[in-house]
């Protein structure tokens, strides 16, 4: 199974705002998305991710005056990325391993979706449940 696939089955929306652009937005975002991050973006394209972790922290280390900040100021620009023709399973792994939970979907260099470990999760299971059902169909008409 692609990302690709995932892609398909969820969708390519993506949710973005620019590096500018207030905490207080991207606290609004995220609530009103019910979501987890926001890719950053400019005129040039992706330059970072924001977390609702990434809020907290700021958070807890300014107080309320973390939320007139702009968001260039806590997002991660070293941002992992994949493409709609990597693996789940090698995608599942990297995010395991890294310990991400949102990762950006480039298609030469362009934002194309975005997938969660999440997504990633629930597509190993409905893989599971097919092959599951092609094994008894196989097992009980041989």
């Amino acid at each position: 199974m692609l990302i690709a696939d995932l892609l398909r089955h969820k969708g390519s929306e993506v949710i973005t705002i620019g590096p500018g652009d207030s905490v207080t937005q991207l606290v609004s975002l995220l609530t009103e998305n019910r979501i987890g991050a926001v890719v950053v973006v400019t005129e040039q394209g992706m330059v970072g991710i924001v977390s609702e972790r990434d809020v907290v922290h700021r958070l807890y280390a300014d107080g309320a005056d973390a939320l007139a900040a702009p968001v260039s100021d806590l997002m991660t620009t070293d941002v992992f990325t994949c493409s709609p023709n990597d693996s789940v399973d090698t995608i599942g792994s990297a995010m395991t391993d890294q310990r991400i939970r949102h990762m950006p979907v480039l298609s030469d260099g362009q934002l194309v979706g975005i997938v969660t470990i999440g997504d990633v999760v629930a597509g190993r299971i409905r893989q599971l449940e097919l092959d599951r059902g092609q094994l008894e169909n196989y097992i009980t008409n041989g």
